[in-house]
């Protein structure tokens, strides 16, 4: 039997299909494994935090490398607020005196622990100065939930000091919702049931987090606006407007700092009042107490507020048939200290990567989009690097940019990719065509035996009946978050990981020793992210027509809209039931003198919410993006009905299209993002929440706003439709005047 014809790859002829897989069989063969050794055993040798000396050079070689292998290569420089420490000290006052030791020690193994000197100390960027005395209460992940339970047990932490683990949420959350508790300090701690030895040994012996480990971290409200603080919304050029520091609306109120499990366990130890509730127990041994007091501690912090220079290393290969678009790949290249893990071992594929594709150009291939390579500075204390730059060339971005392709860190594992619901047949195709390192079978195969294996019982059938793994929205982990949800480019996020465990997150003990031992040993995970992303950037490189699906984008939002209806209808039902059981412990008490008569207070009922403005969009979306669909998976087998100039109109409508979900009012209280079907939780984080601005005001349960966005959400659907009412005449018609094609510059700024 003759062999199967594989089938037209999303974007691409049969002809040009073969072609392009010929390609990335050549690309693989050029990939070199021991060049990711090697670049991280150099990168990792100093620690290149944010305006470090060796974080300078590391730009540099990371730049000359790129000259070396054919690019037009720039390093752009901004000037960001980064602050670090002058004075750090944690003490516990009654009942009984311990200091905290704040320092992580030199491991006999890890080579790089003892550079004392050079090491960033451990400490959360951006907390205010400050010097504050207050009784303790432990908080458990000290997000919004975990207040409600302290609210019930009738403990407040207005004027103490609160003692949060990691976990559950973006660290950021955890000073925020404390200060808007009234909260005086915030320490955060790493618990060892999450991050210690109830996981696995501890490093040196295992790869978990130690007991004098602790995780640095920036605590800069970033779901308000990420980037420099000082200057949202425009770039930090040395001649930008900067505001006051006092008027910086993402800088915390309340100074914070990060400990150890051995550093938390006096303070811990040392509470009373009620038993902590049976999951808000860690994994150190003692009894968990909610507090407050006895323990009373006393947090003294200040730092050194400062402008330090950031250096993004930029380097382009232009298109050759259409220059005017530009595909862009990119991974941050500053650590906390070392970042063998975070970011280096995803960065050295992109080099990787990078070095290949200028190999290809250097035995005659051309790519027919512009390709830009990028190196961001920054990206730990806020996404700064990459924020600065997409500010900065805002305008150009929204003309030119066709996808983002990030990727941030990778270990041993499974594939790991979110990002745009257009992007997910495209990167479902690549994952069948690269194959598991250590399995043998694709890493879509894998992943997918993976999903079925932990879906819940009640989601496996409806797991393994899909064609395609999803591809979950993107929230705001990453360098991708200015791209994605303030300038509307479609974006993906890459890596591997999930049998990489530790705990060496942003502590000295991410290194190589580290990571070559527990991380990535062979890199061979490191070279199956760059047939990945290589096969991402080479694709939208030179697709015929830009290998976006609308059908994604429709099924997502239907399902988003789905879930905001089921939202909507548990707060009726929960606010019913708790008011039913207020009523009845009133009338309980009203006949039993034993219990006090108290009549608490009911809340008021959820009124009806309108969702047909949202249902109604959603229905003519689906009519446009059937019928639409349809006709795109046939232009670039037609090359009669769809020539030159039609083509490329098409191609620039298609590239525009995720800005069409938009809106330059941006979202409620937090105007610089702009993206209305996803956005970072505004009490979340990284985590995403879809329709945001809806589901968001379910939450906090302002029905009179959730009314207002449901109809603002609406009406942007019907924006997306009418946007894509422009590709179907392109498509129909070879010959169309450029004036006809639909324009979103406007749709953001």
């Amino acid at each position: 039997y003759a062999a199967q014809e594989p089938s037209p790859l999303r974007g691409y002829s049969l002809e040009r299909s073969h072609q392009q897989r010929l390609l990335e069989n050549r690309f693989d063969s050029l990939i070199r494994k021991d060049n990711l050794r090697s670049w991280m055993n150099w990168m990792t040798a100093h620690p290149h935090h944010l305006g470090s000396p060796f974080g300078k050079k590391v730009a540099e070689f990371i730049a000359d490398q790129f000259r070396s292998w054919g690019y037009e290569t720039e390093i752009e420089q901004f000037q960001v607020l980064f602050p670090t420490p002058r004075l750090r000290k944690l003490a516990l006052l009654e009942p009984e005196l311990a200091e905290a030791r704040l320092e992580e020690p030199k491991i006999e193994g890890d080579q790089t622990s003892g550079q004392s000197g050079e090491q960033l100390p451990t400490y959360n960027a951006y907390s205010p100065d400050g010097d504050v005395t207050g009784e303790l209460v432990y908080v458990n992940y000290g997000i919004p939930q975990d207040y409600e339970v302290l609210k019930e047990k009738g403990i407040d932490v207005t004027g103490k000091i609160v003692l949060a683990r990691y976990g559950g949420s973006w660290r950021g959350i955890k000073p925020k919702v404390a200060a808007e508790h009234g909260a005086l300090g915030c320490i955060i701690y790493s618990d060892p049931r999450d991050d210690g030895y109830f996981q696995g040994d501890l490093y040196p012996q295992g790869s978990w987090r130690n007991e004098n480990g602790a995780q640095r971290g920036s605590v800069v409200d970033m779901p308000l606006y990420p980037g420099d603080p000082l200057t949202p919304g425009i770039g930090a050029t040395s001649s930008a407007k900067r505001l006051p520091r006092s008027e910086a609306l993402s800088l915390p109120k309340i100074p914070v700092l990060p400990i150890s499990y051995a550093d938390a366990l006096p303070f811990l130890k040392n509470l009373k009042g009620p038993v902590a509730p049976v999951d808000w127990r860690g994994a150190l041994p003692i009894t968990y107490h909610l507090g407050p007091g006895p323990a009373k501690g006393r947090l003294t912090l200040a730092f050194d507020w400062k402008l330090v220079p950031a250096f993004d290393v930029i380097a382009r290969i232009k298109g050759t048939d259409l220059p005017e678009e530009w595909v862009i790949r990119g991974n941050h290249h500053d650590a906390w200290v070392y970042g063998a893990g975070d970011p280096v071992s995803a960065m050295v594929a992109l080099m990787e990567e990078a070095r290949v594709v200028g190999e290809l150009v250097r035995q005659g291939w051309k790519p027919r989009r512009t390709l830009i390579y990028a190196a961001w500075d920054g990206e730990e204390p806020g996404l700064l690097g990459s924020t600065e730059w997409a500010e900065e060339h805002a305008d150009q971005l929204i003309r030119h940019a066709a996808v983002y392709i990030n990727s941030d860190s990778t270990g041993r594992g499974f594939l790991n990719c979110s990002g745009s619901p257009t992007l997910e047949r495209f990167i479902n195709e690549i994952a069948r065509d690269v194959t598991d390192p250590e399995k043998g079978i694709s890493v879509w195969e894998r992943l997918r035996a993976y999903q079925i294996m932990t879906a819940p019982p009640g989601d496996v059938k409806e797991v393994r009946q899909r064609s395609l793994f999803r591809l979950d929205p993107l929230g705001a982990g990453s360098d991708y978050t200015v791209f994605v949800h303030h300038l509307g480019v479609a974006s993906l996020d890459l890596g591997f990981g999930g049998e990489n465990d530790g705990g060496a997150y942003h502590s000295i003990y991410d290194s190589f020793d580290h990571y070559t031992r527990f991380g990535d040993p062979t890199f061979d995970y490191g070279v199956a992210l760059t047939k990945v992303a290589g096969r991402a950037t080479l694709r939208f490189a030179n697709a015929e027509v830009l290998p976006f699906e609308i059908s994604g984008m429709t099924e997502a939002v239907e399902r988003f809209t789905n879930q905001v209806i089921k939202l909507a209808d548990e707060k009726r039902t929960g606010v019913e039931e708790k008011n039913r059981r207020i009523q009845e412990k009133t009338f309980e008490a009203y006949f039993d003198p034993t219990l006090p008569f108290v009549v608490p207070k009911s809340e008021p009922p959820v009124p009806f919410l309108n969702f047909a403005p949202l249902q109604n969009a959603l229905s003519r979306l689906k009519d446009e993006s059937r019928n639409l669909e349809q006709l795109l998976q046939q232009v670039p087998s037609d090359n009669e009905k769809l020539s030159g100039e039609g083509r490329n109109q098409l191609n620039q409508v298609l590239r525009q299209a995720e800005r069409a979900l938009t809106r330059k009012e941006g979202l409620p209280r937090r105007s610089w993002f702009k993206h209305e079907i996803y956005a970072p939780g505004f009490y979340t984080g990284y985590q995403v929440k879809t329709l945001p601005g809806i589901r968001e005001a379910l939450e906090q349960q302002n029905w009179r706003e959730a009314e207002e966005q449901i109809k603002e959400a609406a009406d942007t659907i019907d924006q997306f439709t009418h946007f894509l009412n422009g590709l179907a005449p392109l498509i129909s018609s070879p010959t169309i005047s450029s004036h006809s094609s639909p324009d979103s510059r406007s749709l953001v700024h």
